[in-house]
């Protein structure tokens, strides 16, 4: 499944998919960015080798009504979540294994096991408010139909 690259189009697409309990990576980059641009061609490369996992692209500039207050240190970001529960959020190195080795350490734990370390530490339950794609996409609905 290619990489979803996020527009006001298919933010649905992306609340469908979380809302479904499902699995989402998404990569917060920025145009500009040059080491971005040499990681969406691994990033890609994992979508393909996950099919059963939707990997989302997400310009933070592009998309700043979404992203706008969210504290993206380093570029490239990744957000692991899966539904309500955000796994993962923070800088990622260009190798592309290593990424894997995070999705792959979240994607193999229950439920139970990802509710118990969303809330485990401070930064982890920084995440849950800030950092989840379904607060961010209800919020952003919610500002566009009010205009």
């Amino acid at each position: 499944m290619p990489v979803l690259i996020i527009d006001n189009e298919n933010r649905p697409q992306l609340a469908q998919i979380l809302a479904e309990d499902g699995w989402v990576v998404a990569c917060l980059c920025a145009a500009w960015c040059g080491s971005c641009r040499e990681y969406q061609t691994s990033f890609t490369a994992l979508a393909h080798r996950h099919p059963d996992t939707r990997f989302v692209w997400i310009d933070i500039e592009d998309q700043a009504d979404l992203m706008d207050d969210l504290d993206v240190d380093n570029f490239p970001t990744l957000l692991i979540q899966r539904g309500q529960i955000v796994t993962f959020l923070g800088p990622v190195e260009l190798d592309l294994r290593l990424a894997e080795r995070i999705f792959l350490a979240q994607h193999t734990k229950n439920p139970a096991e990802l509710a118990a370390d969303a809330f485990s530490t401070a930064e982890r339950r920084k995440w849950q408010s800030n950092g989840n794609l379904v607060l961010r996409l209800q919020n952003s609905a919610s500002k566009m139909s009010a205009e």
